[in-house]
């Protein structure tokens, strides 16, 4: 037995329109991962424009000051404490890393000609003002005594043997920080500051020295086969 379906005219082949064949493009959502990574909401216009319209300088002007003393003041009692204990954190730039160190362990280490000439050069300067109240009328007539010319020879030659020991003692130290920094270049300005520090008494040195006397630092000394 058969039964006939009218359908509608044309329901069986009826086109597609345009808009019904065009996919829906696929809308992005967003992720978890870029909400995450803003974490903050979005400030108001208003916060922003008081964000924008805060005054460079403080409220209180007199407490910031006191707040910046006391900052440097922290910072250079800690610098201070770190120049006697040694610890290079707090120290300044100029006197932190392993090459300086290794500088002021070795020259601390040895006893030197350089470190008695700020002892000898005061005693010269006093003794010089002693001689021009005690004999002005000889200076004046271009007569030194025999002790002023004595003093003078013995300063510029213990300062001439000064100068012989700075120039051997940076060959030396030179080619120990080579040896035992061979990665590294040595900073400018080592062969003043190990100079320096070799005119200044031990007690005098600052940083205070860390090694006693004998106590070279490793790889300051060839090592015996």
């Amino acid at each position: 037995m058969w039964v006939s379906i009218n359908y509608p005219k044309g329901v069986l082949f009826r086109k597609k329109s345009s808009e019904e064949s065009t996919t829906a493009a696929p809308v992005d959502e967003p992720t978890h991962e870029a909400s995450a990574k803003k974490g903050r909401p979005t400030p108001t216009r208003r916060q922003a424009e008081a964000r924008r319209n805060r005054p460079w300088c403080p409220a209180d002007r007199k407490e910031a000051r006191r707040q910046a003393k006391e900052k440097r003041d922290e910072r250079f009692r800690r610098e201070q404490e770190a120049m006697t204990t040694g610890d290079e954190r707090y120290m300044p730039p100029q006197h932190r890393g392993p090459i300086r160190r290794f500088i002021r362990d070795y020259l601390d280490a040895r006893w030197s000609i350089c470190e008695f000439m700020m002892p000898v050069m005061l005693v010269f300067i006093a003794l010089s003002l002693a001689f021009s109240f005690i004999a002005p009328a000889q200076q004046t007539n271009g007569q030194l005594p025999v002790v002023m010319m004595v003093m003078f020879i013995f300063f510029y030659g213990a300062l001439l043997l000064c100068i012989i020991e700075g120039v051997i003692v940076w060959q030396i130290l030179k080619r120990r920080i080579r040896e035992r920094f061979p990665d590294k270049v040595i900073p400018r300005g080592s062969w003043f500051y190990a100079f320096s520090r070799m005119l200044m008494a031990r007690r005098w040195r600052s940083p205070a020295p860390q090694v006693g006397r004998g106590e070279f630092p490793k790889g300051s000394k060839k090592q015996k086969d």
